[in-house]
């Protein structure tokens, strides 16, 4: 899974790697995968496209704003933008803006994601336009339909430092066990605050606390099947 620390007490750094069974990223600070072993494409698919219910959202949106905690490789943004060109681009507009503490460098970035033919186009575009040194804030226009952010700093501070409010969320820092600053009460807290009335938000994770900063936040919390033999995920709205 994909993730940024909250920390204050350093500055932004790049992500330190080591690379499994070919291609696939694991963070040394944390411990973990970027993403699923079984298939993080699929994955995507699964929790955040369904659990958000997209595309078929979409459908009657003009602007659609979707929040991610955790950038990563940008597995999750690819595989959305791919979905999002499905559909007749009159009239709307989708804009991704993610939270990221350890940018990748583009190099890991290409590596990650090239195992998946199926982005191909979109890890191409991804990677010639992404920044040599990504630092404050990144903005990409990829079409005049599609803008990808990706604020880089600590989570909480990026957030209450954006002036969107978001239609959907991605939350998908690394496990809450490793990475629990990314799961905490005050950060879903200010996560509901930045959601419409009507948002959604969506995630792998579905460990007790999680479960409920989430419930004290606001939300409205149920738990579904997880992914790949995974026994639960979540899924919820703001009233």
């Amino acid at each position: 899974m994909t993730g940024s620390d909250l920390s204050q007490s350093h500055p932004p750094s790049r992500q330190s790697l080591e690379w499994h069974d070919g291609d696939m990223p694991y963070s040394r600070e944390f411990g973990d995968h970027f993403y699923c072993r079984t298939d993080g494409r699929l994955e995507c698919g699964h929790v955040f496209l369904a659990g958000n219910r997209l595309p078929e959202r979409w459908r009657a949106a003009g602007t659609f704003t979707i929040g991610e905690l955790g950038f990563g490789t940008g597995l999750n943004f690819s595989e959305t933008w791919r979905r999002w060109k499905e559909l007749p681009a009159a009239g709307k507009r989708l804009h991704f803006i993610s939270f990221e503490r350890f940018p990748l460098r583009a190099a890991d970035i290409d590596r990650a994601l090239c195992h998946w033919p199926e982005i191909d186009a979109e890890r191409q575009s991804l990677v010639a336009r992404w920044p040599r040194t990504p630092e404050g804030r990144v903005d990409i226009d990829f079409s005049e339909t599609v803008r990808l952010s990706v604020v880089i700093g600590p989570a909480l501070e990026g957030l209450a430092a954006s002036p969107e409010t978001f239609d959907a969320w991605y939350l998908d820092g690394f496990a809450p066990s490793r990475n629990p600053d990314m799961w905490s009460e005050e950060l879903m807290r200010l996560v509901f605050a930045r959601t419409v009335s009507g948002g959604t938000f969506a995630t792998y994770a579905a460990a007790g606390f999680v479960r409920r900063n989430l419930t004290a936040a606001g939300f409205g919390v149920e738990r579904l099947p997880g992914f790949a033999g995974k026994r639960e995920m979540l899924r919820g709205d703001k009233p």
